[in-house]
This record gives C-alpha cells, structure tokens and sequence, in this order.
C-alpha cells in the first residue's frame, strides 16, 4: 500500500518550471500552485499580464491533488436549509457558481486539451438515514422548481440501480456533476498557463510580503524578490509565510482517502452501476467513485486531524471498515493507497474570495473546490482587471474564528461534536 496520493502517483509531474532566481517586475504574483492558482495564472496569462506564480512544494502536491476528483455541483450543505438562512434569491446566486464551476472545467478541459478523463456521470447524494431522505426530497422540490431540474430523487426501493448496496435510504441525483483525474487535470492547467508565459517557480515559498514604494508589492522568497504590480493568494491551508489573516480566518482539516486494487468490470458493474460520484449525508461524511482505471475511491473524514504518513495511515483503517461495511463483497479487496490532504474549512462551510490592503485572495471551498477553485481561479482575473462584480463571494464578511490563533486545537472536540450529530440526527 503506498502512503501517496493516487492522483498524483498516476500523472505526469509538472515539468515547465521555471529556471534561475526570483527578480525583477510582473503585473500579478500567483502565491500557490494549485487549481485556483494554475488557472487564476492561465487566464491572466491570456489576458495578455506578465504572472510569476510561486509554488511551495510542488504544483498540485496540496489539497488540489489529493481530493477524490469529483468535479460536483450543488452545495456540501443542505439546499433547503442554506436558502432559508441567505434568502432563495442568494442561495440559487450561489449554486449557479457551482454550476458554472464544472462547466468551467469543462470548457478548460477541451480548450487546453487536458487529457483527464472528465465526463459527466452525476452525482447520487445518499441518505445515511431514513430521515435523511426526506430532508433531500424536500431540497430536491425546491431545486427542480427554481434552479435545478436535472435533479431527481431515487427511492431506497429502486436505490440498486444506482448502487449495490443496503446501508442507504435512498438518495437524490445531481446529474451536472463530474469526475475527472484530478492530478492530470491541474498539472494540465499549469503546463497550460507555462505555455502562455507564466514563470512558474516550484519549491519557491512566499517568505515576505510587503507594499512598495510608488506602489505594488514586493514579494520575497528564497531565491529572490520579484515586484508585482497585484498579488493573488491561492494559498489555501499553507502553513508557509506570511499569511496570519488568513490562517485565523482557515480550519485546516483533514481528509483521508484508499483506493482498491483494480476490480473487474462485473463487480463494478454490481457496485456503482452508473459510475456516479457518490457522497452521503453523515456529517462525518463518507464518499466513493469508480477511478479511470476501474479501482474504487473511498474517502472521508475519518478523523479530525492532520494529515501525515502516520495519521493517514490510522485514518485508511478506519476507511476499510467504512469500504467494508457499504460494500461487503470488497472484503478481500486489497488497498494499493491511502493518502490525506488538508481542506481549507471556512466556519460557514461556503469560499471566500476578496481583496484585503491591495492583495487578493480566493479560498476556503471547505472541500468542494475542484470546480469552484478553477471558477475562482478564472474569476479573480477579471476582478483584478476591475470587474469585482462577478465575484459571488464579494459580500460574504469574513471574521477571524474565535480562539483560533495558530494550530487547530480544536478538531478533536469538533470531531466529537460531529460523531454525535451523526449518533442521534
């Protein structure tokens, strides 16, 4: 079993980096090299900027390569319940975002010729209880009336069409949604953007940030100051540079995920008839896919906790029980990999994306970014270029989370919180 990310295992790493130290000017500093980074920087580079883009490890070697690929529309919370907080008007705002996310993959998938085999499957939200589906047929209602009729709910009677196993109560159907090879598609971005001139520097953290005088940044890192006229932070849960605001504003929390062996198509044909990306509604969420080589993702929040090789490690033995009980027939199945990765969590669960003291920022997709990063990523450049209005979070305040100051202290007892939630709701 190997203690890396299949995505990133199974794709090409990226190979246009930039060579030689970090100097001289650039109209917009890119700080991350992940998707929203790889595309803020590739749709800038097609507005004609000069963009230097530094990446602290490696591109996509963060959350934006270490996810379960599944490129969904619709919201991580419950629809029916999100609109009665923001109002139906701004809840249906928002869930085009995400609508307009997978079609932005798409697009950029055929425009760059991104070999990542996106396709549109759907997704199946499963009802962990029974009361669970009422809940879902309620937003179903209310999303085939006013937003989005390529929905439909799924009874437990006729659940088997859509998944070989007992252990749901139904379940409600996306039908936009996607998947995709997620670790070729935002190394895909990247060599893309490169293409189109973007210096992109791996292994180059942000180690100072700083306005200059007459204006613009100067941004340092250790190979180098370059001066940018603008800088975007695409920097998610980074715990590298100066980024205080925004790691008090973050919960980094882990998500942990195993992939089978390859399995024969019968079985799969058995398991996930329709190869759809599946979710359910635990709190502690778990959720599935079929890979583009025919091995079955599973991934979750197994524990509240950091990713490293020894907490992955815990957490993918707590995701082969969960494999085991949804899919018994995978009993014997054996695991080639368990990896985790760090979601940016926001305190509401929804993205931020703004401007603080001249810098921009866009992130905290609390686990939903594949397609709303690479929206983000799109956006950011025209809100740069003086178009704030199409940024849909440019409302939302963003205040720091009280008593969090540094490491997440708090995630055991917020796991416990949620392992009640999902005892007695």
């Amino acid at each position: 079993m190997k203690l890396t990310s299949y995505w990133l295992d199974t794709s090409r790493p990226f190979s246009s980096g930039a060579a030689g130290p970090v100097e001289g000017t650039c109209d917009v500093a890119v700080i991350g090299g992940g998707l929203t980074g790889s595309s803020a920087a590739l749709a800038l580079a097609k507005k004609g900027a000069r963009v230097v883009l530094l990446e602290a490890e490696t591109v996509g070697g963060a959350a934006s390569g270490r996810n379960g690929g599944m490129c969904n529309n619709g919201f991580a919370q419950d629809y029916a319940t999100l609109s009665e907080r923001l109002g139906r008007e701004a809840a249906n705002t928002l869930y085009r975002a995400f609508d307009a996310g997978v079609d932005t993959v798409e697009r950029l998938v055929r425009e760059e010729g991104i070999d990542c085999s996106f396709a549109r499957v759907g997704k199946i939200k499963l009802a962990a209880k029974p009361e669970h589906y009422d809940k879902l047929a309620r937003s179903q209602e209310l999303l085939a009336a006013d937003v989005d009729p390529d929905t439909a709910m799924v009874s437990r009677a006729d659940l088997r069409s859509e998944i070989g196993s007992q252990r749901y109560h139904g379940g409600l159907v996306y039908r936009k949604s996607a998947g995709m090879h997620v670790g070729r598609f935002v190394r895909g971005l990247a060599e893309a953007a490169a293409r189109r001139g973007v210096a992109i520097h791996e292994r180059t953290p942000m180690t100072s940030l700083k306005a200059a005088s007459g204006g613009g940044h100067l941004v340092g890192t250790p190979k180098g100051t370059v001066r940018a006229r603008q800088v975007l932070l695409a920097s998610g849960t980074s715990q590298t540079g100066p980024l205080g605001w925004v790691r008090r504003r973050i919960v980094p929390v882990g998500a942990f995920l195993i992939v089978t062996e390859p399995l024969p198509a019968a079985v799969l044909d058995r398991l996930t008839p329709r190869r759809r990306m599946a979710t359910d509604t635990k709190n502690l969420v778990n959720y599935f896919r079929t890979t583009p080589d025919d091995r079955l993702l599973f991934g979750g929040r197994a524990r509240f906790a950091v990713s490293n090789p020894a907490s992955d490690e815990k957490s993918g033995a707590i995701l082969r029980a969960a494999l085991h009980d949804v899919f018994p027939e995978l009993a014997q199945a054996r695991i080639d990999y368990c990896w985790g990765g760090m979601v940016d969590m926001t305190r509401d669960r929804l993205p931020r994306a703004g401007e603080r003291d001249g810098v921009y920022y866009s992130m905290g997709y609390s686990g939903h970014g594949t397609q709303m990063s690479t929206l983000m990523g799109t956006i950011m450049a025209e809100v740069m270029d003086g178009r704030a209005e199409l940024n849909p979070w440019g409302d939302f305040a963003w205040p720091a989370i009280p008593g969090h100051l540094g490491p997440p202290w708090f995630l055991p007892l917020v796991g416990a919180y949620y392992r009640l939630k999902d005892r007695f709701q």
